[in-house]
This record gives structure tokens, C-alpha cells and sequence, in this order.
């Protein structure tokens, strides 16, 4: 397996080669712990989320992502923002791809399933928001989960 390196406004960053639509999810169970991933491919704590496929929606993706990556069936229920700045360049080593960041953040509630790991998490955890800051996370990745701690009625945009 490749691994994924982020860069943000950083010269030596790889010129972007793709666009790929991506969902993120914000899932929040009844005591509000947030669901987060330990991602694979860099060792950073994430929001659960990938990639689009063809023939499927945003909130689709957003639900499959969750599902495959955290074990945990959700139920789309809101926008945190859209996040498509040029400067934040993804390379994925396993093929050279660097994608520009196109993701689009929702919120979920859980309605089934248990928390398990897959190819893409080593770790799924349920989180509480105040011990979220001292987990490794990947500075956009930390902005899009302030975001929806600071200000979770207003949409971001990005």
C-alpha cells in the first residue's frame, strides 16, 4: 500500500494532476463523541470519507465511505462545508496521483452496525471533542472538524 502525503501551500508540493469529488462525515452519536478514523496510509486520525464513484451521489459516497472505513451505518443530516482550496495538493504514492482538494464535508447521525477496522483505518474510534486536539491529524482535516465544533450551524466554504 502507497501512502498518502498532504501538502498545504508548500512550493515543493507535486503539481496537481486530478480532481476527484470526495465526501467527508461529521457522525455524532447521542453522548456527541465524533466517529474518527486512524488512516492507513499516513497514520493521521480523519473524519471517515473517499472518494466519488461514478453513478452515485456526494451523501452516497458519504454513507459507503463511512460504512467501509468505520463499520458504522449513517443517515446523511447536514453540511459542514465545501473544501476545494487549490493550495492543499494530496499525493498518493502507491501511483503518483496528487489530487486537488475537492471534498465536501457532511454531517450523520449512526443507525446501525459496530465500529471495526478496514484496509484504509487501523483504528475507528468514537471521540470526545475536547480530546480531539491532541490526536495527530492532518491540518485540513483539523480545520474542517474545528469548523463543525465552532460553528456547527453555518456552512464553510473553502
Amino acid at each position: 500500500m502507497g501512502r498518502r502525503i498532504d501538502f498545504y501551500n508548500d512550493p515543493a508540493a507535486p503539481k496537481a494532476n486530478s480532481v476527484v469529488p470526495s465526501a467527508n462525515v461529521v457522525v455524532v452519536n447521542d453522548e456527541g463523541h465524533i466517529l474518527l478514523i486512524r488512516r492507513s496510509d499516513n497514520d493521521n486520525w480523519a473524519l471517515p470519507g473517499g472518494g466519488m464513484d461514478l453513478g452515485e451521489s456526494l451523501p452516497d459516497t458519504a454513507v459507503r465511505e463511512t460504512a467501509e472505513e468505520t463499520g458504522i451505518d449513517v443517515e446523511v443530516t447536514g453540511l459542514v462545508g465545501i473544501y476545494t482550496d487549490p493550495r492543499h495538493v494530496i499525493l498518493y504514492t502507491s501511483n503518483n496521483e496528487a489530487r486537488q482538494e475537492f471534498s465536501v464535508v457532511f454531517t450523520a447521525r449512526p443507525v446501525g452496525g459496530t465500529p471495526q477496522t478496514s484496509d484504509e483505518s487501523t483504528e475507528v474510534r468514537w471521540v470526545e471533542p475536547e480530546q480531539i486536539e491532541a490526536l495527530p491529524m492532518d491540518r485540513s482535516m483539523r480545520m474542517r472538524v474545528n469548523h463543525y465544533l465552532t460553528a456547527p450551524q453555518s456552512i464553510h466554504l473553502g
